[in-house]
This record gives C-alpha cells, sequence and structure tokens, in this order.
C-alpha cells in the first residue's frame, strides 16, 4: 500500500527536496538543480506566490519514501487563457505505477476542491523553471536548465490517462565544419536594411542596468502567446536579475536596437553549468564553488538562454544577428558545442535556423494533459 504525505513540516520538506538526487545518484546523466534555489518553494515569500498556490506530496510504499510530486495553480495563467488548470511539476518516481498513480491522484484531487477541470505538465511557476518529460534522449547530459527523468516515466503518465499536449525539442549545434559566412553574411544585411546596430555596455552590469528593463518587455511580447509562458512579475525580474549577475559573462549577450535606442532583439547564452554541480548533488560547497567559477570563466559548452525578438521583425530575419553572435563567441572561446534547450516543435523559424549549424535534435520533451 502507498502512503501520501503532505509535505508540511522541515523532515518531509528535506525528503521531497533530495529525493532525485537519491533516485538518480548512479545515473550519469542527472543534473540537480541548486538546492539553495529549490529550497525557497517552501518559504511563504518565495516570488511566485503572489499569483501561484502550490502542494507538495512524498509517497510511501513499506515506509520507504518512493515518489515526490507538487502540484501548482497558476492563476496568472489562468487568467491570461481563460482556464481552470493545475500544473503538475516534480515527478520523480521509482518503477511503480502505483506508486506513481497515488501520487497524482493527490493532486488531481487537490486541483477538483479547487474548482479546476483539466491538469498538465510537468510545468513550474513559469517557463523560466525546468518544464517537458523527457521522452527520448536519455543517454544525453541534461542541461542545467532542464529536468532528466527515468524512460518509464511516459508509460506510467499514458497508463494514467495522460494524454500529449505539445512538444519540445532540443538540439546540440556545433560550428559548420566548412562554414560560409551565412550568418555574417545575413546580419551585416539585416543591420544596413533595417537601420539596426548593436548595443554597447561596459560591463555585465552595465549591460543589465542599461536593456534588463526593456527585454522583460520584449520577452513579455514576444513570448505571450507561447505555450506555458506568463507575464513577468517584479519578483520574477529582481530574482532573474540576481541569477544573471551570478553566471552570465558580457560576450555571451547580445542587444540589437534601431535606430531610436528600441530593443528589437536580445539573446543571452550561459556556461554550461551540468557537470560543474553533479558531484555535490546541487550543494554549494566550495569544491562545486571552484567547478562553478572554471565552468563560468572557462566553458567548454554554452547552454542557450533566452532570445526575444520584436513582433514586428519576427520575419525580418533579425535572429540572424545573434546567431552571428553565437559563432563568433564559439569560434573565440573554443566551445566544444552549443544546447538550444527547449524549442517549441511548431517553431519551425528557430529550429530551422539552427539547420545552418551542424546541428542534431537529440532530445524530446512532452507536456501533457488531462480532463479532471
Amino acid at each position: 500500500m502507498v502512503e501520501i504525505r503532505e509535505a508540511l513540516t522541515k523532515k518531509e520538506q528535506k525528503r521531497f527536496l533530495e529525493f532525485p538526487n537519491k533516485l538518480y545518484q548512479d545515473n550519469p546523466y542527472y543534473v540537480p538543480p541548486l538546492y539553495m534555489d529549490e529550497v525557497k518553494i517552501f518559504r511563504k515569500d518565495y516570488v511566485y506566490y503572489d499569483t501561484c498556490e502550490a502542494v507538495y506530496y512524498n509517497a510511501y510504499k513499506d515506509g520507504v519514501m518512493c515518489g515526490r510530486i507538487s502540484g501548482i495553480l497558476q492563476t496568472a495563467a489562468n487568467k491570461k487563457n481563460n482556464e481552470k488548470r493545475i500544473r503538475f511539476t516534480r515527478f520523480d518516481a521509482i518503477d511503480d505505477l502505483e506508486v506513481s498513480k497515488a501520487l497524482f491522484e493527490a493532486v488531481e484531487n487537490w486541483g477538483r476542491k479547487l474548482g479546476m477541470d483539466t491538469i498538465c505538465g510537468p510545468l513550474g511557476f513559469s517557463d523560466l523553471e525546468r518544464e517537458g518529460l523527457l521522452i527520448d534522449g536519455f543517454d544525453q547530459l541534461a542541461t542545467f536548465e532542464e529536468q532528466y527523468n527515468a524512460d518509464y516515466y511516459q508509460k506510467h503518465l499514458e497508463a494514467l490517462g495522460y494524454e500529449k499536449e505539445v512538444d519540445w525539442y532540443e538540439s546540440q549545434i556545433r560550428l559548420p565544419k566548412e562554414y560560409d559566412g551565412y550568418f555574417h553574411k545575413m546580419s551585416d544585411y539585416i543591420m544596413k536594411r533595417y537601420n539596426l546596430h548593436w548595443g554597447e555596455a561596459k560591463s555585465v552590469n552595465d549591460f543589465i542596468d542599461k536593456y534588463l528593463d526593456k527585454f522583460f518587455d520584449l520577452l513579455d511580447e514576444s513570448y505571450d502567446l507561447l505555450y506555458g509562458t506568463v507575464p513577468f512579475t517584479d519578483n520574477m525580474k529582481k530574482m532573474m536579475v540576481s541569477n544573471f549577475r551570478m553566471i552570465i559573462k558580457l560576450k555571451y549577450v547580445g542587444a540589437v536596437l534601431d535606430e531610436n535606442e528600441n530593443l528589437v532583439c536580445l539573446g543571452i547564452c550561459f556556461p554550461a553549468l551540468s557537470k560543474a554541480v553533479q558531484k555535490s548533488g546541487g550543494h554549494l560547497n566550495p569544491a562545486a564553488l571552484i567547478r562553478l567559477l572554471k565552468a563560468r570563466n572557462h566553458p567548454e559548452v554554452l547552454d542557450f538562454g533566452l532570445i526575444g525578438v520584436k513582433k514586428e521583425y519576427l520575419n525580418r530575419g533579425v535572429s540572424a544577428c545573434i546567431a552571428k553572435r553565437v559563432v563568433d563567441v564559439m569560434k573565440e572561446d573554443r566551445i566544444e558545442h552549443a544546447e538550444t534547450n527547449l524549442n517549441l516543435e511548431y517553431n519551425a523559424a528557430i529550429r530551422n535556423l539552427w539547420k545552418r549549424f551542424d546541428a542534431k535534435e537529440h532530445k524530446l520533451r512532452r507536456a501533457f494533459v488531462k480532463k479532471l
């Protein structure tokens, strides 16, 4: 028999946070989140609780913890989309359908009590969190930004009545073996045609001061209709800025401006941190900090973060300017490859852009949905 306990005590909350590390302790592809970030979900002043409610459950079988799950009521998303949905996230469990069934029933019942009619996920509080269930690419190292899961998760979800809602592809891109200068030519052409130029900054702090407010407005505009997105709150902005200051390097960001200094396009890449946080289970001990600094200052791999393009420039090839910047950085820093993270299956423009590189779509993620 499976026992479900809500993670209300410090002890149960710690078990909730540490369970995936124990489940995947021998898996070379799993990458934990930073514990110092995850533990914040149990604080009353967590940045998302101004628009969300959440519940956290642990599962036990024969007295041994065997799974976990969280449910989220994202009121901003429901209001935006005129829906009555809850989200599930942070689902991890042993390969036992009885365990998964008990966990999902707990979240589904929670949603019904709130008057909701649909459950979807894996989706976090916003698309800044880990999202999507891995359904292909189990032999690939997870990025720091996305979650790893075993292949049986999909079988469990489908057995419980969950169906596909949308897929995301992730690509691994390398510089073309014989680069013909395409992105540089396109970038120069686009810049001249639309009278655009690169934004300048003396430091990361200077870049943030100049462009981040405009960037959030740009993201809200360009991501408005994308699956799972919600408008940025002031607290979300503060959290992102704090994270940016920690890990980004000036050369890995690019801002394209028009003749009136309005932001047209902005892209951000991060040094890949996957291997740096694996050994410590996401805890920032001295050895982990040294690995993080090394990964930040001398990256071998880049993770693509956020790219925003102003709506009226979406079909004008402006993304080629960011791609040109990526080529230059990969060459200069001798980057082995870059990980695109999630691209929606219907985002043909961005998926076709990566095909100009030596690219391989090596992971596939899925969001599931079920009527309550």
